[in-house]
C-alpha cells in the first residue's frame, strides 16, 4: 500500500502554526484594543508603563532561561519536533511550560504598556489555545517517549505555574 502523500502546504501550515506566531497575533489584537477602546478606560500611567515593562522583561528572561536549558540539554524548541530529552532542570522543575509562560506574561505587559485593559482578556483565551494547541499534543508525545520519568515529573511540576 503506498504511504500517503503530504501535501506541501500542510508542512508549511505546521511551520507557520508555531506559538510566537500566535503571541503576535495576540499582541497585535491587544495594539489594536488600545487603539480603539474608549477613553474612560485607560487606567495607565507611569506605574502601568513600569509593570508592563517589568512583566515583559521577566517574560523575555523566563524564555531566555528556557531555551538555554533545552539548548544544555540538546533537545529542540520546536513545538512539532520530537524531544530527545526530557528536561526538568533550571526553569522547568518550576513549570513544565516556561517558554509559554513567558509568552502569556510578556503579552501581559504588554496590555499593561499601550494602556489596554479590555486586552488583559486575551491573556486566558492565550493560555486557553496554547494549552490545546500545543501543550497537550507536547505531553502525549512526552508521555509516550518518556513514560515513568514523565508522570513522575508530572506529579511534581505543575503545567504553568
Amino acid at each position: 500500500m503506498d504511504k500517503p502523500k503530504v501535501c506541501r502546504h500542510s508542512k508549511r501550515m505546521k511551520w507557520i502554526d508555531v506559538p510566537p506566531i500566535w503571541l503576535l497575533l495576540a499582541a497585535i489584537c491587544a495594539w489594536w484594543i488600545s487603539v480603539l477602546q474608549p477613553d474612560w478606560l485607560h487606567v495607565g500611567g507611569p506605574v502601568a508603563d513600569f509593570v508592563g515593562g517589568l512583566f515583559v522583561g521577566a517574560g523575555l528572561l523566563l524564555l531566555l532561561l528556557a531555551v538555554v536549558e533545552m539548548r544544555k540539554w540538546r533537545t529542540t524548541v520546536i513545538p512539532h519536533l520530537e524531544a530527545n530529552h526530557l528536561v526538568t532542570t533550571g526553569v522547568f522543575a518550576r513549570s513544565r511550560n516556561p517558554i509559554y509562560l513567558g509568552d502569556a506574561v510578556i503579552l501581559a505587559g504588554l496590555c499593561l504598556r499601550w494602556d489596554a485593559p479590555l486586552a488583559l482578556l486575551l491573556v486566558p483565551l492565550f493560555v486557553f489555545t496554547i494549552t490545546y494547541r500545543f501543550i497537550l499534543p507536547e505531553e502525549d508525545r512526552l508521555r509516550r517517549k518518556f513514560r515513568a520519568e514523565f508522570a513522575s515529573y508530572c506529579q511534581k511540576t505543575r503545567r504553568w505555574v
